[in-house]
């Protein structure tokens, strides 16, 4: 693509070329959320035991684990921007392919290929915007992205109940599939209309462009002398010399699973319907993604206030004592009314705090030259834990529908200390400084 400097935009580019990697976000939500309304007709459409169900809601996220764990070295490679374009056209096709599903095998196979677009934009978008940020405004522009998967699930969950409404019999469950593949060609198409990413014209030697590039998003000439200044660097990702951000990336990544929510997203009409509230179960899912949308931009004005760090500990208090309520609930310990309220609770800590922190978090604690592949470590944890947890959690609900709850709060419980001992704050440092300052 060839750039030409404007200065009559630049600030309209930067705006418009992170909105446009946030879409992965939204399709990211979407395609991972609506399975929640489809579950029952999977069921009764392909004979399904509890653990086969299991299997069939888990086999995109085995394949978002393949995306997460081999997209970084084309990332590093071939830039975010380019490798995103590849996937977006996987998002088309396999939503298509869900929907005109012929059996049970093709189902699976077409869910693993749209896990793997997930998977791979799920590190590479937030890495994209991460080059683009400024960094005073990094942590809201990257938790964009958190924002549109917010926006993308709470969608899910309304298109869900939209197309429930239509009376269509046996093809709604294709229908609420098929629909994503609108908004994937809106993606595709907006992928040819924003630059690649200037840290990544730099470390390729791009430099000419790379200043073209600085020019048009608006960073000042400083900053940009400072970006063409700095060292290119080792490519090579390593533990000896990565240690503390592939720990990190790892960890805030596996204790966004533990919270449950994406067992709680993938699974709660049924969650509803084993309370026995008076509410339909998808009028809930519907409260659940409003509750799930506000906290998640409450956490966008914070997190370059507040920080990444106060935000984790704050969250993993709230979530501990919600969960541990919900469980209860379930349990039939306390009233099973306090069911939805302790979600909404736990929803107003998760968003804010693991949801909005975890992408941003992951997207800037690694060098330029080894960003994609260090953001595959934590994304990959991400979905390697989220797949184990939606293949275990209908099993263990049939079991015991409040033990999860409370396994959940444990965790978080957990993650609150970890994050106190462990956990640097990284608002507002320079990417170029994140090598220093976690090595303090």
């Amino acid at each position: 693509m060839t750039i030409t400097p404007s200065k009559a935009r630049p600030s309209s580019v930067l705006i418009a070329s992170v909105a446009t990697a946030a879409l992965a976000g939204l399709l990211f939500g979407f395609d991972t959320a609506v399975i929640a309304g489809v579950t029952g007709a999977l069921k009764a459409k392909f004979a399904l035991s509890e653990a086969w169900l299991g299997f069939t809601v888990s086999s995109a996220l085995w394949g978002t684990l393949i995306g997460a764990l081999f997209v970084g070295m084309p990332g590093d490679r071939y830039g975010s921007r380019n490798v995103l374009r590849m996937l977006a056209f996987l998002y088309v096709v396999t939503a298509l392919g869900c929907a005109l599903a012929w059996n049970w095998h093709s189902f699976l196979g077409f869910r693993f290929i749209n896990g793997i677009a997930i998977g791979g934009s799920s590190v590479l978008a937030p890495a994209y915007i991460a080059e683009l940020a400024p960094p005073a405004q990094r942590g809201k522009m990257v938790g964009g992205f958190q924002f549109a998967v917010i926006l993308g699930i709470l969608l899910a969950y309304v298109s869900n109940a939209v197309i429930g409404s239509l009376g269509l019999g046996d093809v709604e469950w294709r229908w609420k599939l098929g629909i994503v593949a609108a908004p994937s060609l809106v993606f595709f198409a907006l992928l040819f209309r924003i630059p690649n990413s200037p840290r990544w014209l730099l470390a390729k030697g791009r430099d000419a462009e790379a200043k073209d590039v600085l020019a048009m998003v608006g960073m000042s000439p400083d900053i940009a002398r400072r970006e063409l200044d700095a060292p290119k660097g080792d490519a090579k990702l390593s533990w000896s010399r990565h240690r503390k951000p592939i720990t990190l990336a790892f960890l805030v990544a596996m204790f966004n699973q533990f919270s449950g929510i994406n067992a709680f997203l993938y699974y709660l009409n049924d969650i509803f319907k084993a309370s026995g509230g008076s509410l339909s179960p998808d009028l809930q899912a519907v409260m659940i993604g409003v509750a799930n949308m506000v906290f998640t931009l409450l956490g966008m004005l914070l997190i370059d206030r507040i920080g990444r760090r106060t935000l984790l500990l704050w969250g993993s208090a709230g979530m501990t004592a919600a969960l541990t309520v919900g469980g209860l609930a379930l349990l039939g310990v306390l009233p099973s009314w306090l069911l939805l309220p302790s979600l909404i609770v736990f929803i107003m800590f998760f968003a804010p705090g693991s949801g909005a922190v975890i992408w941003v978090y992951i997207s800037e604690v690694f060098p330029q030259n080894v960003r994609a592949r260090g953001s595959s470590i934590g994304s990959s944890s991400h979905w390697g834990w989220n797949a184990v947890i939606a293949q275990v959690f209908p099993v263990a609900a049939a079991w015991s529908a409040g033990v999860p709850f409370l396994f959940f709060a444990a965790m978080m419980a957990v993650q609150f200390v970890t994050v106190f001992f462990y956990f640097p704050e990284t608002k507002g440092v320079p990417l170029e400084d994140m090598d220093a300052h976690l090595a303090r």
